[in-house]
């Protein structure tokens, strides 16, 4: 066994769970009645799926040290800076989806600007456009690889083929920069 593990008691807790952190720590969550013996059974039929799961988290962050991810500002909602990125990413999306639009073609419904937790855009059944105001953080040919990957929702509202050529289309280097995004940014 190549890990170590924390029991906690919770008086809400119905059965003994095992929760796995990022930074490979093993907690195992259980009910008052719950034996320490039994909690030890337990964790030891499930020791194959533990060291896996310890292993995944090392090799992530054996990984990121070595491509650390620049992290993006984190700007309060209705701050004064958070005003001038929204505002300074509106006036960059709107230029972008012209271009992009008019070349290619696209049509699209209304544009906002948010401040998502976990997403660069987003388009909804009606073509309405909606952008991370962090994406005003990022180099130009990953904004213009999101805004492409956007309005190519408006034509093909999955991830098929058909939407991957059509970004392709546009974005020849799509998975190159797609892949950039993940690696080297986090929200």
């Amino acid at each position: 066994m190549a890990y170590t593990y924390e029991i906690k008691e919770s008086a809400r807790a119905l059965s003994a769970r095992i929760t796995i952190h990022t930074d490979g720590r093993v907690v195992v969550t259980k009910p008052r009645f719950v034996s320490t013996a039994a909690v030890e059974r337990f964790v030891r039929t499930k020791s194959l799926w533990i060291e896996a799961a310890v292993k995944k988290f090392q090799k992530r962050a054996e990984r990121e040290a070595k491509n650390p991810k620049e992290q993006l500002p984190r700007l309060r909602r209705g701050s004064k800076a958070y005003i001038e990125a929204q505002k300074s990413a509106r006036t960059l999306v709107i230029e972008r989806v012209r271009h992009f639009s008019t070349a290619h073609g696209f049509t699209h419904g209304s544009i906002s600007i948010r401040n998502q937790k976990s997403r660069w855009g987003s388009c909804s059944q009606k073509g309405n456009l909606s952008f991370n105001y962090r994406i005003v953080h990022l180099p130009s040919e990953l904004t213009d690889y999101l805004v492409v990957h956007e309005l190519a929702h408006t034509v093909h509202h999955n991830h098929s083929a058909k939407f991957w050529a059509l970004v392709g289309s546009v974005i020849p280097e799509h998975k190159k920069l797609r892949i950039k995004l993940k690696r080297s940014y986090v929200f």
